[in-house]
């Protein structure tokens, strides 16, 4: 797509914000929305990821070096991807709690095996579950040729065990819609002692398939998570075995 085509075809009114050159639309606290509908993405397989990146300080640090051969690296420490398992011990973890127009409730998420199925219901499915950061993430889609059968959708992000706190992460989650420009929500807001984030809400109102910006941190799991946005679903609590660790 070249740079103008975007604008020729009158897209660039649709979004509240983005970008043209990058392709992109960033969801913010003052732009929280975009319709898929609108943009004619509500149909085929919207595919959601998340990513991370951390600093070396936050780990660790990295090799010393010599301060007199590199005065200015102490003024700011070197930035580095967190998708190495011998760099960065990280375990994010994405997750779907959904609600069918059925009724029928539920989680797609690691734990528990929770996979989901991207043909029949839920419609959703997540990829697998990326322990270390590969440089692909973790990734969910969602089934949008089942849209009238979806009601709505919250996207979380969770820390298993000893992660470190999202203000440290760096976390991403991008959607990829099948049509437009990809939409992305960073979560950089600083809650250090914060274990999950609601990110985002995907909901088919009266036929028309909205994101909408959430970014909501809580102190606990998924049971906090479903308090908040009134799920009513039962939870105990899960944990990884060392081999799926």
């Amino acid at each position: 797509m070249g740079f103008l085509d975007g604008f020729w075809r009158g897209r660039a009114a649709e979004y509240d914000s983005g970008s043209a050159s990058s392709n992109s639309i960033e969801l913010t606290k003052r732009h929280d929305r975009v319709s898929l509908t609108k943009q004619g993405a509500a149909t085929g397989h919207l595919r959601i990821n998340l990513t991370w990146r951390m600093r070396t300080s936050d780990i660790g640090g990295s090799q010393r070096e010599s301060l007199l051969r590199h005065p200015f690296k102490a003024l700011k420490p070197p930035e580095v991807l967190g998708h190495s398992q011998s760099m960065v011990n990280v375990d994010l973890d994405l997750g779907c709690l959904y609600e069918l127009t059925d009724g029928t409730k539920g989680v797609v998420q690691p734990l528990g095996g929770l996979l989901g199925d991207v043909n029949a219901p839920p419609y959703v499915k997540l990829s697998g579950d990326d322990r270390f950061g590969s440089a692909s993430g973790e990734t969910i889609y969602v089934n949008l040729d089942h849209r009238e059968n979806i009601k709505r959708l919250l996207v979380f992000v969770y820390i298993y065990d000893q992660t470190p706190a999202f203000d440290r992460t760096h976390a991403i989650v991008t959607l990829y819609p099948s049509n437009g420009p990809r939409i992305e929500i960073g979560l950089d807001e600083r809650h250090p002692q914060a274990r999950s984030c609601a990110v985002v809400m995907i909901e088919n109102v009266k036929g028309e398939v909205w994101v909408r910006r959430e970014v909501k941190f809580v102190y606990g799991f998924q049971a906090e998570l479903d308090r908040l946005f009134g799920w009513g679903l039962q939870w105990g609590r899960g944990y990884k075995t060392k081999a799926e660790r």
